[in-house]
């Protein structure tokens, strides 16, 4: 779903669902993605989570393109310039309001490279 738009067609963004129907979204390290020497932009990391959890809302709630209320990030290491995953998980959704986490990592799953969190509004 959301690797169709344009914005993730940009980052090269990619779906990939496992047997039980978990989507991590993978985006392929490009020199257009760098920041600082050697290292992705944190736009871009950022970027990948926010879609992940919209990605997470439209597939498990069924509620695509929900309204962004906050969003947040944590950044704990340097993205290096190789493939960078992300996968997201619906924490509460309400009557109007649903909150998702998301990690992003790259060789290890373990030592994520950022997290985040999104309220978005349902319609």
């Amino acid at each position: 779903m959301i690797v169709h738009t344009p914005y993730a067609r940009m980052l090269g963004i990619q779906a990939m669902a496992d047997e039980a129907g978990v989507t991590t979204l993978m985006m392929p390290a490009a020199p257009s993605l760098e920041g600082r020497a050697g290292f992705l932009y944190g736009g871009v990391i950022a970027s990948l989570l926010e879609l992940a959890c919209l990605e997470a809302v439209a597939r498990e709630a069924g509620k695509p393109w929900p309204k962004p209320i906050n969003m947040s990030f944590d950044f704990l290491r340097g993205g290096l310039m190789i493939d960078s995953y992300a996968q997201a998980r619906l924490v509460r959704v309400g009557r109007q309001v649903v909150n998702v986490d998301a990690t992003c990592w790259q060789k290890d799953r373990e030592k994520p490279v950022a997290t985040g969190r999104m309220h978005l509004l349902l319609d």
